[in-house]
């Protein structure tokens, strides 16, 4: 069996299953609702005419370009968990359709679906892929039923206790602001940082509202933080791969001097219940920007099609200056300001020296 597995290159590993498919997941939420979802706002905002008006009719369903988008991502993020787990080319594209179908399936849970779907179709697929003479029939049939079929006896269930996490954090913020905030905020900030997909998670759980901007927070204060306060050793470079890209790239020296992760952690323990109890912080965008933070600033856009969106539905009178002022302190001026202060008391207490944070 291990060497049927290895020949087939099928791992069974938290690596592989929780890093490199659900990092690949949280790239095909972003190819594909979260582009939707910016292009539309485009379009609104700027009154483009192509972006706002129907390109396609589906089924009695008008879609607009970034409606499109948006349509695919069970598709998009099935393919991208295929080509995480390396599956040949017949395995991948038959991915298109269990996507689909797990997503449709898994209501607002969908994501996390896809996940456990897609991991097993593509296991089950690799494992037959190539080893009959109609391989072209074999492996989409086998790749396609066991989908489908987990997606019918799955889905649903997987959808609903997602779905039934995500609003219990929720429900729990806006009862608990203050402690809900911090926990939000610290613990998928950390997970930004770890080489998982906080992005994932939060689209997983369709994590929004107050919760959703607290976990905002959590990812700034460490994007942010770890890209200043570890300027002197990266300079510009480091400031943008880590505060426009990803702060996982501390991580080779967090488990060298896991120390140096404590500023940016009180950072995201104070941004969080600020975002929720003073600013009313909300994400009402896409649930994947949650856990973006300043990755290409789509948590900020994300946050913003969500003042969009209220105001167009009446939930929300305007944006306010206000609003914008609690955006811009929470994602970069606190984070900012607080993580090199946290970080200058470490350093006094010898807990973190200087080269600690210097990246390759």
């Amino acid at each position: 069996m291990k060497e049927f597995l290895k020949r087939k290159n099928i791992e069974i590993s938290v690596k592989r299953y929780l890093i490199d498919a659900l990092g690949a997941m949280a790239q095909g939420l972003f190819c594909s609702l979260l582009i939707g979802t910016i292009i539309n706002t485009v379009g609104t905002q700027f009154h483009i005419g192509f972006l706002t008006s129907t390109v396609a009719t589906v089924a009695g369903i008008e879609y607009t370009v970034g409606g499109l988008a948006t349509a695919m991502s069970g598709p998009a993020m099935a393919v991208a968990i295929g080509y995480a787990l390396q599956a040949p080319p017949l395995v991948l594209f038959s991915l298109i359709t269990v996507g689909f179908a797990s997503n449709a399936l898994g209501g607002a849970g969908g994501p996390l679906a896809v996940l456990f779907v897609a991991i097993i179709a593509a296991e089950i697929g690799k494992a037959v892929s190539k080893e009959t003479k109609v391989d072209i029939l074999v492996t989409p049939l086998v790749t396609i039923a066991v989908g489908i079929a987990l997606s019918a006896w799955w889905a649903p269930a997987l959808g609903t206790a997602a779905s039934s996490v995500g609003t219990l954090i929720m429900w729990a913020t806006t009862k608990q602001p203050f402690i809900m905030g911090i926990l939000v905020s610290v613990i998928v900030g950390i997970a930004l940082t770890l080489p998982i997909s906080s992005a994932a998670i939060c689209a997983a759980l369709s994590l929004t509202g107050l919760a959703g901007g607290a976990a905002v927070a959590g990812c700034c204060a460490q994007m942010v933080g770890f890209a200043v306060m570890s300027f002197k050793e990266n300079k510009w470079g480091g400031l943008v791969s880590q505060g426009i890209g990803t702060s996982m790239l501390q991580m080779g020296n967090i488990i060298k001097n896991p120390r140096i992760w404590i500023a940016p952690i009180l950072t995201s323990a104070i941004t969080g219940p600020l975002a929720t109890c003073l600013f009313k912080m909300e994400m009402n965008g896409a649930a994947v920007s949650s856990g973006m933070g300043t990755c290409g600033l789509v948590g900020q856009i994300g946050v913003y099609t969500g003042w969009v969106a209220d105001v167009e539905s009446g939930a929300k009178a305007a944006i306010t200056g206000f609003d914008w002022a609690g955006l811009i302190l929470i994602s970069f001026v606190l984070p900012a300001i607080l993580t090199p202060l946290f970080n200058m008391i470490a350093m006094k207490l010898g807990w973190v020296k200087e080269g600690d944070m210097k990246l390759d």
